[in-house]
């Protein structure tokens, strides 16, 4: 981006979903800081449709083939083209109009556009914790060599990164990454054998798409979270701590060297961490809804429990565990989270399946970007068996 009056050029990766429509949001209310280059989408058409018609991107992509000829005869009539296929995920981001890589989408399929992304040399925007999950080491290195910066958009990571500003030359002891302990907080393991689909669908405080809401009620979006945290921080798991913070105001915290703490607070509202990925290294003045102390006289916290949901507990074993056991758990979470959404396993058994194909998962200590696709097809075969 050069001189103060040229807009931020963005790639939409996955703009119909919550992440993605919240971003468009931030663009809509600061259109002179921001344009739309590039929209996609896996299958939503209407809706990519009324997006592209209003923020006139140069290229679309709707990766479900069965939906391009539609849409690509109504946006040829606009001067908007159209692609279809994953793999074309990968070529428009590198196009050269583009600045700014926002990656919405959801799981696994956001690795190889993401590899592409920072292969152009284009700042990344990371809303799809799995990339980093499933090939962190992969990632951070290709983005060193780049030199391209990974601005994190999910709010925890966005709280450290943000108490982090100014301190890059500080040693950071420990961070704590806070949980809201979902829908589910402090329910037994016999409670939860009951859980239906319905009630983990409610989560108490964030507005999020179904898979992330649910990873959040059997916790595995922060055992997600905290592999992610291991990547972009470069920490060990033991400075990676989980607190459950029932309120969401404080998103996270980081403590240094000599003991001080800072944390990032405000009301939990996704738009705020990824106006501040986007608008990077700038804040830009907002209407948010603005924090009220009266409102929140008391901010509570207690420990996670790991016993009863185990999913958290799994993924820091993948942490120690290195290689492409965190891509294998990933995998399996992808099959179970969508296999209990069509209510063909039961609540507690998203974490006994990922457990068991983790564990029998064939195992790389050093991974190629080829050791992690044919580890993510192996995992998900097995967690399909064992469903």
């Amino acid at each position: 981006m050069g001189e103060g009056s040229k807009k931020k050029r963005i790639a939409l990766l996955g703009s119909t979903g919550s992440i993605g429509r919240q971003a468009l949001d931030v663009v809509r209310q600061n259109s002179d800081k921001f344009e739309i280059e590039v929209l996609t989408a896996y299958s939503n058409d209407e809706l990519l449709l009324e997006q592209a018609l209003e923020f006139k991107p140069n290229t679309v992509v709707i990766v479900d083939e069965s939906k391009y000829e539609n849409l690509s005869e109504r946006l040829w009539k606009e001067g908007i083209k159209t692609y279809t296929g994953e793999s074309s995920l990968e070529d428009v981001v590198r196009m050269e109009d583009v600045d700014l890589v926002l990656t919405a989408l959801v799981g696994y399929s956001g690795l190889k556009p993401t590899i592409a992304a920072i292969e152009a040399k284009k700042a990344i925007a990371l809303a799809n914790k799995e990339t980093l999950v499933v090939a962190g080491d992969l990632i951070t290195d290709l983005a060193n060599k780049n030199r391209v910066p990974l601005l994190p958009v999910d709010s925890e990571h966005s709280a450290i990164f943000q108490c982090l500003a100014g301190e890059f030359h500080n040693k950071i002891e420990k961070i704590y990454l806070t949980a809201s302990g979902g829908p589910f907080r402090g329910w037994t393991t016999e409670q939860l054998a009951q859980v239906t689909k319905e009630k983990a669908l409610k989560h108490p405080n964030w507005e999020m798409g179904a898979k992330i809401t649910i990873d959040s009620a059997t916790l595995m979006n922060k055992g997600l979270e905290v592999i992610e945290a291991k990547w972009l921080f470069q920490l060990e798991s033991s400075q990676i701590d989980t607190i459950v913070h029932p309120q969401s105001i404080i998103h996270s915290i980081v403590q240094f060297d000599d003991g001080s703490m800072k944390a990032q607070m405000g009301l939990p509202d996704m738009k705020l961490p990824i106006q501040y990925a986007m608008a990077y290294p700038t804040r830009i003045k907002s209407d948010f809804p603005r924090f009220n102390f009266m409102d929140y006289p008391q901010l509570t916290f207690e420990k996670a429990d790991i016993e009863t949901f185990k999913n958290l507990g799994l993924a820091y074993q993948a942490l120690d565990l290195g290689g492409t056991a965190a891509c294998a758990l990933n995998a399996a979470n992808e099959i179970t989270n969508a296999a209990f959404l069509q209510d063909k396993i039961k609540f507690l058994q998203i974490a006994e399946i990922n457990e068991r194909v983790m564990n029998t998962a064939s195992f790389v200590k050093k991974p190629s970007l080829e050791d992690y696709v044919s580890c993510n097809s192996e995992a998900r075969r097995l967690a399909v068996e064992l469903l």
